[in-house]
């Protein structure tokens, strides 16, 4: 039942390698955490004490979509923030898929990179532009926690990481300059695959 860690190296000019390193370290907790989490759901659950109000089944049930989304967060997050050629900085056109989504739902590239700019900037942790299965759509959303914000059904495309953690050691208090070199910077390969498993 426990889970493994996956391996990233540092490929990307978005964050310094100090940065990176730290923020795998606190990808690596969660995974632990989640571990920890799940063997004391099937070890010693105490189902007969669950209580809205207080309990230890509560504690656990409430860390495990906490930690859990935590993996899965970061995991898609930094598979889109490699630069794909580090050694001349070239990265990927954006693909046909990827276009033809954010023409018809924001009726350009520009606007949808303006929205999710302002998402981003509106999000506590994290930004996603995601295909919401629900109502047939794109949507760029704003959330305050790991599990907090998320829309059910829906697919994520694109994740951005706005805790501090993930960018105060380079950008500081500069928060737009980190926004905009993550876009800058995304691998549209990467996206261009997670656009076209949801195209129609």
């Amino acid at each position: 039942m426990d889970i493994t860690a996956r391996t990233y190296e540092y490929k990307t000019d978005v964050v310094s390698q100090k940065q990176f390193d730290e923020h795998l370290k606190l990808y690596k907790g969660y995974i632990d955490k989640t571990n920890e989490i799940s063997r004391k759901l099937v070890e010693n659950p105490d189902l007969a004490g669950a209580n809205a109000v207080y309990s230890s089944y509560r504690g656990l049930k409430k860390g495990e979509s906490f930690a859990l989304d935590g993996v899965i967060l970061h995991e898609l997050y930094f598979e889109n923030m490699f630069v794909e050629n580090m050694e001349n900085g070239a990265i990927s056109k954006i693909g046909q898929a990827t276009q033809q989504a954010m023409n018809k739902y924001w009726g350009s590239v520009n606007n949808w990179m303006a929205a999710f700019v302002a998402s981003a900037t509106s999000a506590r942790g994290w930004c996603m532009c995601v295909y919401e299965q629900r109502t047939d759509t794109y949507r760029n959303i704003a959330m305050d926690s790991h599990d907090d914000g998320l829309v059910c059904y829906s697919f994520p495309l694109i994740v951005l990481d706005m805790y501090e953690h993930a960018y105060f050691m380079d950008y500081g208090n500069n928060k737009a300059a980190y926004i905009h070199r993550f876009i800058e910077r995304l691998p549209w390969s990467v996206i261009e695959k997670r656009f076209s498993s949801v195209m129609r």
